[in-house]
């Protein structure tokens, strides 16, 4: 052991060790400097978007409705309680959950309380009235003292006085103004009289016209009348705009979308910029074996499985019940670049072929006369979760 001198360091090597850490130093420096903030990178780790129209329907036999055959808002064809539609409390029996995120139900107490001295307004189709009895109903629940109400245009509505809240109804379902324009046909005398249905694509119906600056939210929709039942070619719809007919004339769907462009633009100019907008999409029908007039059916059970709605709803498949998405693609690019946040409630509607009010129409001869009503919905039903949707994004809208 002698013999082997203990090596002294050298003195180069503190030099060596400052050196690195020096190095080590400016390198976590420049990493600390390019790599975002705690708050910057926890916001890129955060949960995805909750997307709540995308989901799936769970049994839930404790869920019940918030209300009942009572509601002095219900449309009578659509009081499926009353009608004695067949297996309602287990159509009534399912909770859709979304993927990402819980959906609460609607509290309507404090929906009512956040919403004190606001109004609500919808203003489109017979689906959004089916939508707007639900809301009623439920918000009733809150305040039994609630009253109809009808001003400002409105085709029904309610007053909810403990809150000074109203919800109210613009009946337009083009929601262009549209007139009938009868006319003789020039095979002359004898024919049955022709005409054409005018609309001005830049003029929105007198029922809504007014109401900018009423409604602190407002629920739009429009397409459920967009076909050639309701304006077969004998009378057909005929576009104008300034007063002047469109030349070329435009087809149906082309129509759609030069009143969509249209209304659209008035809204945005027209209504305070702080008025929560909403564009509800299509509510999908359920029609099998034949279109409504052709002894279509939808006496189901419960709901459609995933693997069956392409079938029944993509339009390369030609289903009887395609439209609601072609007038979806049609909606969603008009909406591109506006404030109007859309309403996505097609795809959850898509599975509840069992929802409708079907053959219980609460008149014996309403299906000899109408056919199964496969398009609105039974209430209480559907549309209650379509509330549930709604009163979330308001809540966190005015958050």
């Amino acid at each position: 052991m002698r013999g082997m001198s203990a090596k002294l360091p050298s003195p180069l090597f503190p030099w060596l060790i400052f050196i690195t850490l020096a190095s080590l130093y400016f390198l976590s420096s420049f990493i600390s400097f390019n790599t975002p903030s705690s708050s910057s990178t926890s916001q890129s780790l955060s949960i995805p978007h909750c997307d709540l129209s995308k989901g799936r329907w769970h049994f839930d036999p404790n869920r019940k409705p918030l209300y009942d055959d009572t509601c002095p808002f219900h449309r009578n064809a659509w009081n499926c309680i009353r009608n004695q539609r067949q297996n309602l409390t287990f159509i009534n029996s399912w909770t859709w959950l979304p993927r990402r995120c819980d959906l609460p139900r609607i509290d309507p107490l404090r929906f009512l309380t956040k919403m004190r001295n606001r109004n609500v307004g919808f203003v489109g189709d017979s689906l959004n009235e089916n939508f707007l009895v639900s809301f009623l109903c439920i918000l009733r629940v809150a305040d039994e003292s609630a009253k109809k109400w009808k001003k400002k245009g409105a085709w029904r509505g309610a007053y909810f006085p403990k809150f000074n809240v109203t919800v109210g109804y613009h009946r337009a379902v083009l929601l262009s103004k549209y007139q009938w324009q009868p006319k003789q046909s020039e095979a002359g005398v004898g024919d049955a009289p022709q005409g054409i249905y005018r609309v001005d694509v830049d003029v929105p119906s007198d029922d809504w016209a007014k109401i900018a600056g009423f409604y602190d939210v407002l629920v739009f929709n429009t397409g459920h009348w967009w076909n050639f039942d309701k304006f077969p070619k004998e009378k057909p719809l005929v576009f104008y705009k300034a007063g002047q007919p469109i030349v070329p004339p435009p087809a149906m769907l082309d129509g759609l979308k030069v009143v969509l462009d249209n209304m659209i633009a008035y809204i945005e100019k027209e209504f305070p910029r702080d008025t929560l907008k909403f564009w509800r999409l299509q509510s999908p029908r359920h029609f099998y074996g034949g279109d409504w007039n052709q002894n279509g059916s939808c006496l189901f059970n419960k709901p459609l499985e995933e693997n069956e709605l392409e079938l029944w709803f993509e339009p390369r498949n030609n289903g009887v019940n395609k439209e609601a998405r072609q007038l979806n693609a049609v909606i969603e690019e008009a909406l591109q670049g506006t404030d109007i946040q859309m309403l996505d409630l097609t795809h959850l509607s898509e599975f509840r072929a069992d929802a409708h009010p079907a053959i219980w129409l609460g008149r014996k001869d309403a299906v000899a006369i109408w056919g199964q009503d496969c398009m609105h919905w039974c209430l209480p039903g559907v549309p209650d979760t379509w509330v549930d949707i709604l009163s979330k994004l308001i809540h966190d809208n005015f958050e």
